[in-house]
């Protein structure tokens, strides 16, 4: 909405939240500028694709966390720290905002570990095995390595994308065997 009119911020209203679904149930999703002016909302591009991808999608699980699903996730966030989006990647229906806030709110509480001071989770410079991944189960009884991976940024999947020389501990850990791509 260039040239003085401004973007709706704030809360979605059912009507907008009606709107979007029905677009996107029949064009697709994506091209979410365009879905913007062609539906007439007032919402700028990117609102209306975290509204989908974050709340209104049917693949979105909802409510409660199960014991598996935490018990993933505390097995994860050891291996990965505060990596959110690969953590969501792998716990299957559940987006990176509803696995951090469930991280904050209530696992790391029962941990007892502070916001940013886990001692346990590695850091960059610390080698993780191409094995893990197939120590870790998911809620559905698979390994890591059996689930199909969220791939951000177009990169195609079992591709890992490196700064030039530099070794990829979580590219390891999730696609031993990868092809490789440069960011330079």
């Amino acid at each position: 909405m260039k040239g003085g009119n401004e973007y709706k911020k704030g809360l979605w209203t059912a009507e907008e939240d009606r709107v979007l679904m029905d677009y996107i149930m029949v064009h697709g999703k994506g091209k979410w500028n365009r879905i913007a002016r062609e539906t007439g909302l007032k919402r700028c591009g990117k609102s209306c694709r975290l509204r989908w991808m974050n709340y209104l999608s049917p693949s979105v699980k909802r409510g409660d966390f199960s014991e598996e699903e935490d018990d993933l996730i505390i097995r994860l966030h050891k291996l990965l720290g505060n990596r959110w989006s690969l953590i969501a990647g792998r716990v299957p229906g559940r987006t990176d905002n509803q696995v951090k806030n469930h991280w904050n709110t209530r696992l790391s509480k029962k941990l007892g570990i502070k916001k940013g001071k886990s001692e346990e989770t590695r850091t960059n410079s610390e080698p993780i095995s191409g094995e893990l991944e197939k120590n870790i189960e998911t809620p559905s009884g698979s390994n890591l390595s059996e689930l199909p991976n969220k791939c951000p940024n177009g990169e195609k999947e079992g591709e890992i994308v490196t700064k030039e020389g530099s070794q990829s501990a979580i590219g390891e850990l999730f696609f031993s065997g990868a092809s490789r791509r440069s960011l330079s």
